[in-house]
């Protein structure tokens, strides 16, 4: 069934809901819904409702909750992705795929060897659209949150943001060619539900030694991701499928 994240001026009160704009354009234009027709609409709080449209008019689907459902959809974790700029649509497929495998936000690092430069104005079109495919992607893997994509920061920002994580790791391509195995589990098999975890992930030509250097004296944990090194736009997968692996199939 389809599903939709809306704002919450969308829900007049508990049993009202009125669409408009583009999720309006989606469910009249593309998935061609009328009177009768149900979907799931989901509150910036995570709650969401099974709903029926009961009027369609020439701007706004007017649909009723028929009742508000009970879902556990989430990691048990907050994980945050921190990827350092990639070349063309890579961190497209990193917040796609990421949030489909339940990442809680995406932070863009401008890395000392990320080759993408983004001005002010330029970020702004890139977060406004990878925001959107947070969206459709959250949408389409029925989550009950819509995940962040902040705006880019550099190391210093980057390492004042982390404070607010409980864990806070680093791939680094150094550490797997040395064998290194055990820093991710150690941390996966530590973490208690409810904590929050900050992944670091550099960019096509990997992290830097002073940027591991300050990373490392910031309190990240430096781990490898098996013995293959990884493309910038894998590892991240690759971290978020162990998350879910030790977090909600073995626990």
């Amino acid at each position: 069934m389809q599903r939709y994240f809306l704002e919450r001026d969308a829900f007049v009160d508990e049993e009202t809901i009125q669409i408009t704009g583009a999720d309006f354009h989606h469910i009249t234009r593309v998935m061609r819904m009328n009177v009768g027709d149900q979907l799931i609409c989901v509150k910036p709080d995570g709650q969401a409702g099974l709903a029926e449209i009961v009027d369609v008019t020439s701007e706004t689907v007017v649909a009723t909750v028929v009742k508000w459902l009970k879902e556990d959809k989430e990691l048990p974790i907050k994980l945050a992705i921190a990827s350092g700029l990639p070349k063309g649509d890579k961190l497209e497929v990193i917040v796609q795929k990421g949030t489909e495998l339940g990442a809680h936000e995406f932070i863009p690092f401008i890395a000392a060897r990320s080759v993408v430069k983004w001005d002010d104005k330029k970020a702004g079109k890139k977060i406004e659209r990878l925001q959107k495919i947070a969206k459709e992607a959250a949408e389409q893997s029925h989550r009950t949150v819509r995940p962040i994509v902040t705006e880019p920061l550099n190391l210093g920002g980057l390492i004042k943001y982390a404070n607010g994580y409980d864990v806070k790791m680093v791939a680094f391509e150094e550490a797997a060619k040395q064998g290194e195995k055990g820093a991710l589990v150690s941390a996966l098999q530590n973490i208690k539900a409810g904590q929050s975890m900050l992944f670091v992930f550099g960019p096509e030509g990997g992290l830097s030694e002073g940027e591991v250097t300050q990373l490392t004296e910031a309190g990240f944990t430096l781990c490898g991701l098996g013995p293959r090194i990884l493309r910038t736009e894998t590892a991240p997968l690759y971290a978020l499928a162990a998350v879910s692996y030790q977090l909600e199939l073995l626990r």
